[in-house]
């Protein structure tokens, strides 16, 4: 799960991280309000979306050369003018696609006077089972042309979490963005803070691009702030955290998505026009690679689990329908647990209520595999049986040629 940047910002400061002052806007009044409590003189709109690249993207509904979805305005005025343009329009942006993104929320924050911007970042690495620390001093909105150009301006510090945070593990990020005196010792701070955070809210990345060293005022004094970060969640731990579970924005999301995590079904849409209704990840993914070795593409990955009932396959079964892509569906089950009869159930009653108008083909195998066929034949709906997993895809591709 996702959160916005005053989301994430607000659960950081519960941990002391130095985070600029800011406040949430849903409307051009509340923009204003937000401002007015900020000392000025400079404020920064910033939209809020669950996407990066928000201060190089381009509004749809605004001219070619308006400004992006991050604004520094030099007085309340101009907030009201920014939080104008953005809110209610389409932020497109490179995380975005071409469709990109509603504004619905607005952070309108204190300006910052920076000295320097770095990156740092906390994220699960499945490779080694670790938590990977990832610093470089090249902050700022390009930091995917510095992974790709100078990676060895990216240093990645491995915390095994056996072991947990420990000082050389701050000691080696403040090194390597070559920090002095105070400031190195708050970044080692700052780094066990976000350790902890990290660990204590279940969270699967943690991302801060910039990390600002603001600068020195009168007394020589510079800080480390937190200028701009996102935060993603393991979904499976979220019961464990219903602050963070409250802060769901589903209208980020796609409806399709949001629909199937109602019946627990694990589904993500992709690009082609195959859709597949699964149970179990690893054949899903089998699925959509034998899908696209037979020269077409898979519309979704959908895993309706170990347990399904005829209800939850029957919703599965409506999902996928429901994108207009879709030109035929491959249902593809090897009952164990789950019981072959009770998906063929759920598939005829689904594609009664929908009228179904696209090829589909199915292939069944295991618990009450031939009452389930049984089921299937005797439904009245043009469906094609498949004998396993290579005849399945090939008959769905061929059906879907030949339809079009």
């Amino acid at each position: 799960m996702n959160i916005h940047e005053y989301q994430a910002k607000e659960l950081l400061s519960k941990y002391g991280i130095g985070i600029p002052a800011g406040h949430a806007a849903m409307s051009v009044e509340e923009a204003v309000e937000a401002a007015k409590k900020l000392p000025g003189p400079l404020y920064v709109v910033k939209s809020q979306i669950h996407a990066g690249g928000r201060g190089k993207g381009k509004f749809k509904e605004l001219d070619a050369d308006a400004k992006g979805g991050v604004r520094l305005a030099k007085s309340i005025e101009d907030v009201e003018s920014d939080a104008r343009d953005m809110l209610g329009n389409t932020l497109v942006t490179i995380q975005t696609g071409d469709e990109g993104k509603q504004v619905n929320r607005l952070y309108v924050t204190d300006g910052v006077d920076i000295e320097q911007e770095y990156y740092l970042a906390m994220l699960v690495d499945r490779a080694s089972g670790q938590v990977a620390m990832v610093v470089s001093t090249e902050g700022g909105m390009d930091i995917e042309d510095v992974a790709h150009n100078t990676p060895e301006k990216i240093t990645t510090i491995t915390i095994d979490p056996a072991q947990g945070f420990m000082p050389h593990h701050g000691r080696a990020a403040a090194f390597a963005l070559k920090l002095e005196g105070d400031l190195n010792k708050a970044c080692q701070k700052l780094c066990a803070q976000l350790y902890t955070a990290f660990t204590d809210l279940d969270a699967e990345m943690l991302e801060i691009n910039p990390l600002v060293e603001t600068k020195a005022n009168e007394n020589g004094d510079a800080q480390l702030l937190v200028l701009d970060t996102k935060m993603s969640f393991d979904g499976n731990a979220l019961y464990r955290h219903k602050d963070v579970e409250a802060m769901r924005d589903e209208t980020e999301e796609d409806p399709a998505e949001v629909e199937a995590s109602q019946y627990d079904l694990a589904y993500i849409k992709l690009d082609g026009n195959i859709g597949c209704m699964v149970n179990g990840a690893g054949l899903a993914m089998a699925t959509m690679d034998i899908i696209k070795l037979n020269g077409a593409f898979p519309a979704n990955f959908l895993d309706v689990g170990g347990g399904a009932t005829t209800e939850k396959v029957t919703a599965a079964f409506k999902i996928i329908l429901k994108d207009p892509a879709v030109e035929g569906i491959l249902v593809n089950i090897f009952g164990g647990i789950m019981r072959c009869d009770t998906i063929a159930e759920g598939i005829v009653v689904a594609a009664k209520e929908v009228d179904l108008s696209v090829p589909l083909v199915v292939r069944l195998e295991g618990t009450n595999v031939a009452k389930g066929k049984e089921i299937l034949e005797n439904s009245g709906l043009p469906i094609v049986s498949a004998d396993d997993l290579g005849d399945a895809a090939k008959k769905i591709v061929a059906e879907v040629k030949q339809a079009a």
